[in-house]
């Protein structure tokens, strides 16, 4: 991915590969490091991916190095006190945590610094590819400030509450084996690989069923938020509804003659 980096206040890339979207944070010059112009193109891009009929699934990558070494606090902190947040309200939020909430999965591809917002939006996505090289730290507390994008409840989710407290209040390092062992990242690639892999998972996620895949992903948060009664009720009525979709006949069909479906999301 070519960077320009050419704003001061950085900018986020948006591509298109096929049925797959391509968020990329571009400040490299900066470790990635938020700006408010990049916080309000990032949910934009989250807008048009959630908007998009044709996108069944997104990559979140940086250019350069590093993920993200967290907010630029100088330039965010106003912000920050003006808005009352760090995205729009009105767009998809990146951290998955107000809505207008997505439906379509997000596979992120982290590398180098991985701080503060970095790991709240790679937790708030679905899947986490993370280079060897990958250092991660949560330390808002260090700064005087709470983890504030979903930290204090995803590091509870994913890890437990013992290793949720090891990291979370103590502001620490860790690498990513240690990411891997508490659950927030899924694969762990040689450095460098980190976007070629998770754009790999993307693609064949993006060859499903799209209606199944949203369907699915839906059913698996209602167990994590309403609890397992509220999933399960929703089960039978969900699937009946898909079963009478063009892409459950094509599944069928594809099946029978051995061959990958041609899905068309409807």
């Amino acid at each position: 991915m070519t960077s320009t980096d050419s704003d001061a206040d950085g900018r986020i890339t948006y591509a298109s590969d096929g049925h797959v979207r391509l968020i990329g944070l571009d400040r490299p010059a900066k470790y990635n490091g938020f700006t408010p112009k990049m916080l309000v193109e990032l949910a934009q891009a989250y807008t048009d991916f959630e908007g998009d009929p044709d996108a069944r699934a997104a990559v979140l990558f940086a250019h350069g190095d590093h993920f993200t070494a967290g907010l630029d606090l100088p330039k965010v902190s106003p912000f920050m006190k003006e808005s009352g947040g760090v995205f729009p309200k009105d767009k998809i939020d990146p951290m998955d945590l107000y809505p207008p909430l997505r439906t379509k999965p997000v596979v992120s591809a982290v590398r180098g610094y991985c701080y503060t917002i970095g790991i709240e939006l790679m937790l708030a996505g679905d899947i986490v590819v993370a280079g060897a090289e990958t250092r991660f730290r949560q330390h808002e507390g260090a700064r005087g400030v709470m983890a504030a994008g979903g930290a204090t409840i995803r590091f509870a989710e994913r890890a437990g509450w013992g290793n949720a407290m090891r990291w979370l209040l103590t502001g620490d390092e860790f690498d990513a084996v240690e990411a891997r062992r508490i659950g927030f990242v899924q694969e762990i690639t040689a450095p460098g690989r980190d976007i070629i892999r998770a754009t790999e998972i993307a693609q064949t996620i993006a060859a499903q069923a799209p209606l199944a895949t949203v369907a699915m992903r839906e059913n698996a948060r209602k167990a994590q938020h309403e609890g397992l009664a509220a999933a399960i009720a929703e089960i039978r009525p969900r699937q009946q509804e898909i079963m009478d979709s063009e892409d459950a006949q094509e599944g069928l069909r594809s099946f029978t003659e051995r061959r990958p479906g041609d899905f068309k999301g409807r």
